[in-house]
């Protein structure tokens, strides 16, 4: 474990290490976010709504009585969606959408040469194949879990109009009370430190991967697998931190 712990950290310092050429690597950077960002955009979305959709429905299923406020709903379904579901979902089926991109992307380079011909014609590989993936991580799936944020919101509002279970008003008004603005310093905390999670462990599976296109398969795996297991480790320590 401190092994690889080890080569991890050495494998972030290699990576961040000035660039040989700023246009190249700010190109790579702009490809990646595009992959990472517009490309995750349509299941977040997804996601999204129906998640929030089910908080809400849930939420009034439990609670809401003749000794509690109506509004309390909206109320329940912000803070949740906030401070657990928009950061930790989104970042858990991140992992295995861009994760798994990612590692098998490095592995399969690795296994066929192609970064042992960067090394050789002097590149410094950990830079530029890892570093852009980590600034795009960083950068885009904050403003994904900002979009998830929204979307998840809407999708309580529109559980409210379809099941009239609470009236919309009652849950708008829910959304406007009681708020606390360190829940959105939580979220943001979160989402950028689950988007460096994920680009790093998947990227140091992929680059150390050995043998052919079935260890690809197999680092790609254990990316996904262990991003999962550090978000959600990651998540318990910030909650801890900072609530």
């Amino acid at each position: 474990m401190f092994y690889s712990f080890g080569r991890y950290i050495l494998l972030l310092r290699l990576s961040f290490r000035k660039p040989e050429k700023f246009s190249v690597y700010w190109a790579e950077v702009m490809r990646e976010m595009v992959s990472q960002g517009v490309g995750s955009l349509g299941i977040i979305a997804i996601i999204s709504v129906f998640i929030g959709a089910v908080a809400a429905i849930q939420v009034a299923f439990q609670l809401v009585s003749p000794l509690v406020p109506r509004e309390i709903v909206g109320s329940i379904s912000r803070d949740s969606t906030i401070l657990e579901f928009s950061p930790t979902i989104s970042a858990l089926v991140l992992a295995g959408r861009i994760g798994s991109s990612i590692a098998s992307q490095i592995g399969t380079m690795r296994v066929t040469e192609q970064i042992d011909a960067l090394e050789i014609m002097g590149v410094n590989t950990p830079g530029y194949l890892i570093s852009p993936k980590i600034i795009a991580g960083v950068t885009m799936i904050p403003l994904l879990v900002i979009v998830s944020v929204v979307l998840g919101l809407t999708g309580g509002y529109i559980a409210c109009v379809v099941s009239r279970d609470i009236a919309p008003t009652d849950f708008i008004v829910g959304l406007q009370n009681g708020f606390n603005p360190v829940i959105v310093t939580v979220c943001a905390v979160k989402s950028v430190a689950f988007g460096f999670i994920i680009t790093s462990v998947c990227s140091y599976f992929g680059f150390y991967t050995t043998g052919g296109a079935l260890e690809v398969g197999q680092s790609a795996t254990k990316g996904v697998v262990f991003s999962c297991i550090w978000i959600l480790f990651g998540d318990l320590v910030i909650s801890s931190l900072l609530l």
